[in-house]
Order: C-alpha cells, then structure tokens, then sequence
C-alpha cells in the first residue's frame, strides 16, 4: 500500500495539500502526519519526498511564492495596456482573498524566520510589480511607489475583511464596483 501511495503522491500533491492547510490552519498545520491523514496516504510516504517537516514548509513557501505572485504576475502581464493590467490584477487577487488567505496565515506566523524571509520577498517583488504597472500608467517613481503601497495595504485590509466580516466584502456586480472604486482612487492624478 505505502509504495503505491508513494507512487501515485507526487512532491507537487504533498505541497498543494501544504498550502490548503497552511491558508485553512496556519503553519502549524503544516506537518507531514496530519497531511499523510488528510491525503490517505502514510507518513512514509511525505518522508520520502520531504527529510523532515522544514523541507515541507520550505518546499510549500516556494509554492506559495510561485503560484500567488510569480504564475500572477505572469498571467497579468499577458495583457497589453498597464491600466489593463491592473484591474485583472485587482481582479484575481482581490477575487482570491477571501477567509482562508495564506497571506494571512503568514502573517500570523512572522516570528518563523522562514516565513518572514518568504514574506519579505514577496511583499518586495508585489510592491515593486505594482510600482512598475503605476509608472507605465505615467505616474512619476515617487508617487508609483506610494500608490503601489496603497494599492497593497488595500489588498491585505481586504483579505482582513474577508476573514473577520464576510457579510461586508461586496460580491458580484457590487464587487466590480468597488473594484473599479479602488482603481479610480488609484489612478487618479491629484
């Protein structure tokens, strides 16, 4: 049975079960027997894709930093005008923040200095993609970079949000209009 699970379980299925854990449990949830359970596989099975349980939070922090910010930003950059760009990057993530957000299961986790590494680059490399949308969009590098923070911290007040009062995130047509609201404020010369 452990070597037809070690065969059918990839490195891949253990980190995607890592990630729904992490954003449903923080990283405590993160480990490689409630895992194995979760997966029906045997914990043998995530030890031979994973040393220990360090290797499965790096491994799943790698993720995390491929699918949310570089697959995004890939995706993003597929379209051709820089206003263009933003709202399908306002669109995805602001669509995606929602009560299980791994960001903030991360935040809840800074004082683990693996998280707080992959938090640091990835805030970094977010802040400095919206700082370079904002600058193709004509705004001078000062104000790109002030308004790439406020477009951020908008992002993660909304992954609050969604977290703590539901009920108060718009959805559907409402959440196009806010949508449009936060771009409009963002965008705006004065």
């Amino acid at each position: 049975m452990s070597e037809q699970v070690r065969q059918r379980l990839s490195r891949d299925d253990w980190t995607a079960a890592a990630l729904r854990a992490l954003a449903a449990g923080g990283l405590n949830a993160v480990a490689i027997e409630p895992l194995a359970a979760a997966l029906g596989a045997t914990k043998g099975s995530g030890y031979w894709h994973f040393g220990n349980r360090d290797d499965l939070v790096v491994a799943t922090l790698d993720r995390w930093e491929q699918e949310h910010t570089a697959e995004v930003i890939a995706q993003v950059q597929r379209s051709s005008a820089p206003e263009v760009r933003l709202r399908e990057l306002f669109h995805l993530v602001m669509t995606h923040a929602g009560p299980n957000s791994v960001e903030l299961a991360l935040l809840a986790s800074m004082a683990d200095p693996r998280v707080a590494a992959a938090l640091e680059r990835v805030t970094q490399r977010r802040l400095d993609y919206l700082a370079e949308l904002f600058g193709q969009c004509g705004l001078p590098p000062d104000d790109a970079r002030r308004r790439a923070l406020l477009a951020y911290t908008s992002y993660l007040g909304h992954a609050q949000l969604a977290r703590t009062a539901p009920g108060s995130v718009p959805v559907g047509d409402e959440r196009e209009a806010y949508l449009q609201s936060v771009l409009t404020a963002l965008l705006d010369p004065t």
